[in-house]
């Protein structure tokens, strides 16, 4: 698709679910009207691994098992959204997370003249998260990340590139893919409702394939 047939100046922010294929989904369109794909977890290893003041802010919060304040994450994501790259707009993974986020957004779009933004959830069921997250395998020495459903390897035990041994991630175990659904619910349903209630919440089926959604996606920009 080409930029004519996008807004020129547009704020999109994704929402879902762990494995719901937020990133990519959001790599897929940002690259589709070349604006930046702006995700809060790489934001955070840039800025702890610069040493950044924020960067130093955040670790601090982390490596007392705390979850950094909405202050922090607030001011790196505003500063990155200053940058000239985002003149155009941007795509917002993974932010934001909190309705005192969804606020600052808010102000932030108004200062810079943008639109509202439009805010994708994508949905997905329980049991799809868990065959999703459950079977994903990770290589450890090029970090090429395998689904032993929908993408296995050649060899199920090895990385098709290296022949290194694929691992499970601590985190995509089910005891902590519930954990982490749970605070996901507990945070992102209150944002939901606040977006709903604005008018500007699209409702995306993620159960299906990659390139149907974001054909669906393509047509809703468009419109």
């Amino acid at each position: 698709m080409s930029r004519e047939d996008c807004p020129s100046r547009k704020a999109l922010v994704f929402l879902g679910p762990p494995g719901a294929g937020k990133g990519t989904q959001a790599r897929l369109l940002a690259r589709g009207l070349s604006i930046p794909h702006i995700s809060t977890g790489d934001l955070f290893r840039e800025n702890v691994e610069k040493g950044t003041p924020l960067g130093r802010t955040a670790k601090a919060f982390m490596e007392r098992g705390e979850l950094v304040s909405d202050e922090v994450v607030n001011d790196m994501v505003r500063e990155r959204l200053k940058k000239p790259d985002c003149d155009s707009g941007f795509l917002l993974d993974g932010y934001p997370r909190t309705l005192p986020q969804a606020e600052m957004l808010k102000g932030f779009l108004r200062e810079r003249s943008y639109g509202a933004p439009l805010v994708v959830n994508l949905g997905v069921s329980y049991t799809e998260i868990v065959n999703r997250l459950g079977g994903r395998r990770v290589c450890p020495v090029c970090q090429r990340t395998y689904n032993l459903v929908t993408q296995p390897p050649s060899n199920d035990s090895v990385c098709d590139d290296d022949g290194a041994a694929l691992q499970q991630r601590q985190d995509d175990r089910e005891e902590a893919i519930r954990e982490r659904l749970s605070a996901y619910e507990a945070q992102t349903a209150p944002l939901i409702e606040y977006y709903k209630a604005q008018g500007n919440l699209y409702e995306v089926n993620a159960e299906r394939g990659p390139e149907l959604i974001s054909d669906e996606l393509m047509r809703v920009i468009r419109q």
